[in-house]
């Protein structure tokens, strides 16, 4: 059978948020099967808890933001891509995440600090089926037209399998890998993922600061560049680190939906807004998707079979 998963231990970690500059401590604590990933506004009178799925997402302005109920008016928390992602990549069903501000800390700007954390703790598998959505028929979303359209598409795939094509016009950009294909069953996340920082150019920096955005954001944090180049001192992490990076966020976007995907995301310059827009056409779509389990491993895709929790670096 494959089974759910939650950590052993509790973790710890301290850090800024990218928009609100604010020290924010999170708190990773086992959960129970069957409770999903739960995050908790400690930091209110009343601790207030938000469970995530794709109907939690209020706000998708430069990061995905969940809320009570899904209602903007509601205690929120910015930023939880990163988070979600290496959820995702070490295969984290239930998790209860304690958190002391209405932002998850940036840390290195990637998912890499997220999974150390996560592996510190050590995974273990629970007495409990883990719950997969299984993609049925192709479901697309598309947004803008010409040299601003966008889309993004799930189609039924035995596993869960990526492919991303981004289009900045910017010489920085330009000189790396435009698309990156990533298939879970071959590559490893945590190796080939994890580690693609968020990215960002001066100009936009400069305006953002302007009206309170970004006030955490720096080189320790983000790869930054100005109208030509990339200003940080030892450069990318990988050779295709900016369509790498935004892989990694649609990983987390996807994964809000509440389970792991049996699917094939193709992706043309989408953003949080476009991947959380998929997830509800997806599960508004009759007959579009269903919970499936797998009794035996023979039966389960090889990408499922053995987690990512123990791949190295």
């Amino acid at each position: 059978m494959i089974k759910q998963c939650t950590l052993k231990t509790i973790t710890r970690a301290v850090g800024v948020g990218l928009h609100s500059g604010q020290r924010v401590e999170l708190t990773l604590r086992p959960a129970q099967p069957d409770t999903g990933i739960v995050f908790r506004r400690v930091d209110l009178p009343h601790p207030v808890d938000i469970p995530v799925n794709a109907y939690a997402i209020s706000d998708t302005r430069l990061a995905s933001t969940i809320s009570a109920d899904g209602e903007p008016g509601s205690p929120r928390i910015h930023t939880i891509e990163h988070l979600m992602s290496a959820c995702a990549g070490l295969g984290i069903d239930n998790l209860y995440i304690d958190i002391t501000a209405e932002e998850v800390p940036i840390l290195d700007g990637s998912a890499a600090s997220f999974v150390f954390l996560l592996q510190s703790a050590g995974i273990e598998q629970q007495n409990a089926p883990r719950r997969f959505l299984r993609v049925k028929k192709a479901v697309e979303v598309r947004e803008g037209e010409g040299t601003d359209e966008k889309w993004a598409r799930l189609e039924p795939y035995h596993g869960f399998k990526l492919a991303f094509k981004i289009e900045f016009k910017h010489p920085a950009v330009d000189a790396t890998g435009q698309q990156v294909d990533f298939d879970f069953a071959e590559g490893s996340y945590v190796r080939d993922i994890a580690r693609a920082r968020t990215f960002g150019f001066t100009k936009d920096v400069e305006y953002m600061r302007s009206n309170g955005l970004a006030l955490g954001g720096g080189m320790d944090n983000a790869i930054v560049m100005d109208d030509f180049r990339v200003l940080n001192a030892d450069g990318l992490r990988y050779d295709d680190e900016f369509v790498k990076h935004k892989m990694l966020d649609a990983i987390g976007d996807l994964y809000v939906v509440g389970y792991p995907l049996l699917a094939s995301y193709h992706a043309y310059r989408s953003g949080h807004g476009l991947n959380n827009k998929l997830l509800r056409a997806l599960l508004t779509e009759q007959d579009a998707c269903e919970i499936v389990t797998f009794e035996h491993t023979k039966d389960a895709p090889r990408a499922y079979v053995h987690p990512q929790a123990v791949t190295a670096w």
